[in-house]
């Protein structure tokens, strides 16, 4: 997708055909995509989804459940056919979309947004904020393991991270600074 620029309107403004109506929040896990995600659509007067979200309300059980019970393949899987739908149902509103820290490292799922051409906002912070937004949050990560493993499964994903559309340091800035930011660098005006 590389580092360009877009221009998205706001909800309520005469939209031109051809301009998204979908922005991907990616990073990895304790990046602050359902936060931010939830206020920058507030922000725009736009819509919030987040990814995994559906995919407990398709499969009917919890992220955590499908790991355990099915494993990580059956629950991308899963990821994907949520993704997809995630996507078609994109025509009707202005969307922004919270991805799970994993969906964006998966090749079936890239090459669908390089499709569809939407911009992506890659949230990051340094590796030691990110372990211990995690550990606060008392979330049950299925992937978050020891210090040294999630260390190791964010350096290898960080080469695609840094291939989303725009990267946006969440380092000690709050929540509402973050969703200024990113609808500043996109070039949308918030609601009124």
């Amino acid at each position: 997708m590389g580092n360009q620029s877009a221009s998205l309107p706001h909800a309520g403004s005469s939209a031109h055909k051809n301009v998204s109506r979908v922005i991907i929040l990616v990073g990895f896990m304790g990046a602050g995509k359902t936060t931010v995600g939830g206020e920058l659509a507030r922000l725009l007067g736009w819509s919030f989804e987040d990814l995994d979200d559906r995919i407990q309300s398709r499969e009917g059980r919890t992220i955590e459940e499908l790991f355990r019970n099915a494993g990580e393949a059956e629950f991308r899987r899963c990821e994907h056919l949520a993704f997809r739908e995630l996507l078609s149902d994109t025509e009707s509103d202005y969307r922004v979309i919270a991805l799970g820290g994993g969906a964006f490292a998966q090749p079936e799922n890239i090459s669908m947004l390089h499709e569809i051409s939407v911009p992506s906002v890659f949230l990051d912070a340094p590796i030691e904020e990110l372990f211990r937004r995690c550990q606060q949050q008392g979330l049950n990560r299925p992937l978050r393991q020891g210090e040294a493993h999630f260390r190791k499964l964010y350096e290898t994903r960080l080469p695609l991270y840094m291939a989303a559309t725009f990267h946006v340091e969440t380092n000690g800035k709050p929540i509402a600074q973050i969703a200024a930011e990113i609808a500043r660098t996109l070039g949308i005006s918030p609601s009124k």
